[in-house]
């Protein structure tokens, strides 16, 4: 018994089909509300209980936050999304970035780079699966978001879809740097694992896009299997008004989601609520098959598309260089010729390495650890991992010490 129905004043009665039915995207593609709808992002996710095609507008959103237990069917919604998108958009007027840390889940969409996808100017995968990389792009993004807004202040205007409009009716001039914005839009599927593996540097640039970046045409979609506090922030979750849960296992994830209960009472499978600010909508997702994906992305792949990917700036990482020409060399530290020889020796560049055998303070370890890094004996730091050693064996690193003496 539902009671009341959210947004009507009734009482409701749920009884079980006796044979559900499969909602196929192929109908939701085909409803007149989809070929028909005049939005900027079109999305169609499925049926509603009363059996009309659910559409909404991603550009209205501006922001999406997916979420659900593992095997509800998450990933099966964002193929929803992007396939919704794939056959509304033109190539020119959309790009995706794609973020999966499970490397198999976007895998199909690689056919399609040269059509849809966007990516840094040196990666080789457009999707990318790399933690690093992942915090590069989206500091990537926050760079074109700034350009982007330095554009729109020059031509007057408030918003991307007014700025398209004047360059397509010629009155911007394209030798003043002027140039059409495609809409992009970054999926991010197991926002969870980006959290855990790199924290505060994929929060950061996430929430100054979610904040700033519905007006230059940047959109948001996040799927986690995890909607607990620490995972989705407050920061987080301000700036994302529009929800979808598909079925959670306890009361508290659902009101993390969606700030109530209901999430954890769906059936599965594709079964989901859609929260966009005030109300509750239930909508049963609709179905896209793996081999659906490919062939959409086999027929697209065949078409003339552009002759690469479309490029987001460069973004060079800063801190790691400056710090590495602070670095004297000339002053090293007396323990130094003994901890290369050890790091070689254990072919493990840790700083606690350092601390234990040679019986270091960890601020000296750390110093000898930095001279060893700007002497080009082990690799940057790679957070809590231990530094890579580029040196193989002692004739190697006498040569190093050698020239590093004639330094002196």
């Amino acid at each position: 018994i539902i009671a009341p129905i959210p947004g009507k004043g009734t009482v409701g009665i749920e009884v079980p089909n006796e044979k559900p039915d499969i909602v196929s995207m192929k109908s939701i593609i085909k409803s007149a509300k989809f070929q028909e709808a005049k939005f900027d992002l079109p999305v169609a996710l499925g049926k509603t209980i009363s059996n009309e095609t659910y559409v909404f507008d991603l550009a209205k959103m501006p922001h999406l936050l997916v979420a659900g237990a593992t095997g509800q069917g998450k990933s099966v919604g964002l193929n929803a999304i992007l396939t919704s998108l794939l056959y509304k958009k033109h190539p020119a007027e959309l790009k995706i970035v794609m973020v999966d840390p499970k490397k198999v889940e976007l895998t199909p969409y690689s056919k399609i780079e040269k059509h849809f996808l966007a990516k840094m100017p040196d990666s080789e995968e457009a999707i990318i699966t790399d933690t690093q990389k992942v915090v590069y792009t989206l500091k990537s993004l926050c760079i074109e978001m700034d350009n982007r807004y330095d554009l729109l202040k020059m031509a007057g205007v408030r918003n991307v879809k007014e700025y398209n409009d004047k360059f397509v009716n010629r009155r911007l001039n394209p030798l003043k740097g002027h140039r059409y914005m495609p809409y992009i839009v970054v999926v991010i599927d197991e926002f969870a694992d980006l959290i855990m593996t790199a924290g505060r540097e994929v929060e950061e640039p996430i929430a100054r896009l979610a904040q700033l970046a519905r007006a230059i045409g940047i959109h948001l979609v996040i799927a986690t299997q995890r909607p607990t506090t620490n995972i989705i922030t407050g920061l987080i979750k301000a700036n994302f008004p529009a929800r979808i849960a598909f079925r959670v296992t306890s009361m508290v994830d659902s009101r993390t989601i969606l700030d109530s209960p209901g999430a954890n009472q769906l059936i599965g499978r594709g079964d989901m609520l859609v929260s966009t600010g005030s109300d509750l909508i239930r909508v049963q997702c609709a179905l896209v098959d793996t081999p659906e994906v490919d062939r959409i992305t086999d027929f697209i792949g065949t078409q003339p598309g552009y002759a690469e990917a479309y490029e987001l700036p460069e973004y060079v990482g800063e801190s790691s260089d400056s710090e590495i020409k602070s670095v004297d060399l000339k002053k090293r530290d007396s323990m130094f010729e003994e901890a290369a020889r050890m790091i070689v020796q254990y072919q493990q560049g840790s700083t606690s390495l350092l601390q234990r055998k040679l019986e270091l303070g960890y601020n000296r370890a750390g110093r000898i650890m930095d001279q060893l890094e700007a002497a080009g004996i082990v690799g940057p730091s790679e957070g809590s991992k231990a530094r890579q050693v580029y040196i193989c064996d002692f004739n190697e690193l006498d040569t190093v010490l050698e020239r590093l003496k004639g330094l002196q």
